[in-house]
C-alpha cells in the first residue's frame, strides 16, 4: 500500500517546519521538504546562524526615508553617497528594480521607490504607492530629471502618465526608458545589456499643460 509522503512525516515538527517554508513564493510543499531534511544535515550552529540571520533582517532592515529603498540606515548608501547624481531620479516600481538598474552601471543618480504601479483591477491606487513623498522631492527643488523606468505593462504606463500630470507644474525633465523592453516584460527580469541601453537612450516625456 502507498502512502502519501506530503502527508506522512515521522515528525510533526518537520511536518510544522514544511508548512512555514511552503508559504515562501514559489516553494511548494516537495521543495519545502528538501529544505527542512538539509536544515537538518547542518550542525545546529550552522542553523541557528541561518535563523538569526533572517530574523534580524526582518527586525532591523529598514526603509529609506528619502527614496523608500531598502537600508541598514534611515538614509540609504545610495542617497547618502556625495558621488551620485543628485539632479536625477529614477522612479522604479520596487526594490528588485533597483538592483536590476545598479547591475547596469549604467547609471548613477538617485532613486524613488514606488512600492507598487496603479492597478485599478487589483485595487491599488495613486494613493497606495509613494507618488506624493516623489512630487515633494521635486517640488524642493534641485531635481533636473525624473526618469520613469517602470515596467512595459498597461499598469506601468498609467502610472507614468499620473505622475507626469503631477509632476507637470514643476521645471523637471520627465524621460521614460526606451523601449528595448518588449511590452510586458518586468524590468526586473531584464538582463542587464538590455537595461542599460533602456536608460542611455531614454525619451523625454511631452507635458500637456492642458
Amino acid at each position: 500500500m502507498q502512502t502519501n509522503t506530503d502527508n506522512a512525516y515521522p515528525s510533526v515538527l518537520l511536518d510544522t517546519a514544511v508548512s512555514e517554508l511552503s508559504k515562501l513564493p514559489g516553494i511548494g510543499r516537495k521543495t519545502a521538504l528538501r529544505l527542512a531534511l538539509n536544515l537538518l544535515r547542518k550542525s545546529e550552529s550552522e542553523v541557528d546562524s541561518f535563523t538569526e540571520a533572517i530574523k534580524k533582517m526582518r527586525h532591523d532592515v529598514k526603509y529609506c526615508k528619502v527614496c523608500h529603498n531598502i537600508s541598514d540606515t534611515d538614509i540609504c548608501p545610495i542617497c547618502s553617497d556625495s558621488r551620485r547624481d543628485a539632479s536625477t531620479i529614477c522612479v522604479v516600481e520596487n526594490i528588485r528594480d533597483v538592483m536590476a538598474v545598479e547591475a547596469t552601471q549604467q547609471y548613477n543618480g538617485l532613486y524613488h521607490v514606488l512600492g507598487g504601479i496603479i492597478s485599478p483591477m487589483d485595487g491599488i491606487g495613486p494613493g497606495d504607492i509613494e507618488v506624493d513623498s516623489l512630487v515633494s522631492r521635486v517640488a524642493e527643488g534641485g531635481v533636473k530629471e525624473v526618469i520613469m523606468a517602470l515596467s512595459s505593462t498597461m499598469e506601468g504606463d498609467t502610472t507614468n502618465f499620473y505622475i507626469s500630470r503631477k509632476l507637470a507644474p514643476y521645471n523637471v525633465r520627465l524621460s521614460v526608458i526606451a523601449r528595448g523592453i518588449s511590452v510586458g516584460d518586468e524590468l526586473e527580469y531584464t538582463d542587464e545589456v538590455t537595461l542599460g541601453r533602456a536608460i542611455q537612450n531614454r525619451t523625454e516625456i511631452r507635458k500637456d499643460n492642458d
